[in-house]
C-alpha cells in the first residue's frame, strides 16, 4: 500500500527530524499504530508535501519522522472546479467526496433555485465546515497533497460571473430537446480552466439556464441514463480528467 498522508501546518525547506503531534499525531499513533521504519507523507494540503520515515511512536499523540524528501506538486492543468447545487440531507458530503477522491481542483456550493436545501445562517457555516472537513479527509485518504478549494456558496450571479472567466464552461443538462451536447465530444482546452456546473435533483431552471448561456457556458449531458446531483459532477470531471491528460 502506498504510505498513509499526514496534514501538517507547515514543512522544513528541507530533509530534517519532524514531530507530528496534536490530532493527526494520535490518529497516527493511536489508530494507524505506526511504528520505527514505516513510511508516511505529510502535507500542508496545498501542494507542499514531504516524505518521511517514522522514527519513534511517543505516547499516544507523538511520531517523530525522518523527512528523506521535501516537494511541491504543481497545480493541475487544466485547473477542474466544479458548481454543486446543494443536495438534500448528507449526499452533498458524498458528492465532496467522491469528487475530492476523483481529482476535482476545487467546488463551488451552488443555492440553485431550486434546491430543497439552503444554506442559512448558522447552520449554512456548519453545512459548509462539514463540506471542507470532508474534502480535507477524503483528499488524505486518496493520498492527495493538494486538496480541493471548497469554496463560500455562491448565489446564481456568482456562478454566471464563474463561468464568464472560464475556458470552458458547461451546464450539464439532460434534456435534449433544450439541445444538450455529448460532453465526452466537447472541444476542451488545455490548460486554463474547466467549470462544470451540476444542478440540483429539481433541473436548472430556464431562467438560470439562460443566464449561464448568456454567461458563456453551454449544455451538455452525459449520456443515456440520468445522475443524481450527487454522483453528476464526479462522473464529468472523470471523464473531463481522462480526456485533457491529466488521468494520463
Amino acid at each position: 500500500m502506498t504510505a498513509p498522508v499526514f496534514v501538517v501546518g507547515e514543512l522544513p525547506g528541507g530533509p530534517a527530524e519532524f514531530v507530528l503531534d496534536g490530532p493527526e499525531g494520535r490518529h497516527a499513533v493511536s489508530v494507524k499504530r505506526l511504528r520505527a521504519g514505516e513510511e508516511v507523507v505529510l502535507t500542508d494540503g496545498t501542494g507542499r508535501w514531504a516524505r518521511g520515515e517514522v522514527v519513534a511512536a511517543e505516547g499516544k499523540d507523538r511520531l517523530v519522522v525522518r523527512l528523506t524528501q521535501v516537494a511541491e506538486e504543481p497545480a493541475g492543468s487544466p485547473r477542474i472546479t466544479v458548481v454543486q447545487a446543494l443536495p438534500k440531507g448528507d449526499r452533498g458530503e458524498l458528492a465532496v467526496e467522491t469528487m475530492t477522491e476523483t481529482g476535482v481542483d476545487a467546488i463551488v456550493p451552488w443555492a440553485a433555485s431550486r434546491c430543497i436545501t439552503q444554506w442559512k445562517g448558522d447552520r449554512g457555516l456548519k453545512a459548509l465546515a462539514k463540506w471542507r472537513a470532508t474534502a480535507r479527509e477524503a483528499g488524505k485518504q486518496s493520498r492527495r497533497v493538494r486538496f480541493p478549494e471548497v469554496a463560500d456558496a455562491a448565489t446564481t450571479k456568482q456562478v454566471a460571473a464563474l463561468l464568464a472567466r472560464a475556458d470552458f464552461a458547461a451546464v450539464l443538462h439532460e434534456d435534449r430537446d433544450y439541445g444538450s451536447e455529448p460532453l465526452a465530444t466537447a472541444q476542451l482546452p488545455t490548460d486554463g480552466e474547466i467549470v462544470l456546473v451540476v444542478g440540483p435533483e429539481g433541473g436548472v431552471s430556464p431562467e438560470e439556464l439562460a443566464l449561464f448561456e448568456e454567461a458563456g457556458a453551454k449544455a451538455y449531458r452525459l449520456g443515456r441514463s440520468v445522475l443524481r446531483t450527487s454522483t453528476a459532477g464526479t462522473a464529468a470531471a472523470a471523464l473531463v480528467l481522462g480526456r485533457t491528460g491529466r488521468w494520463s
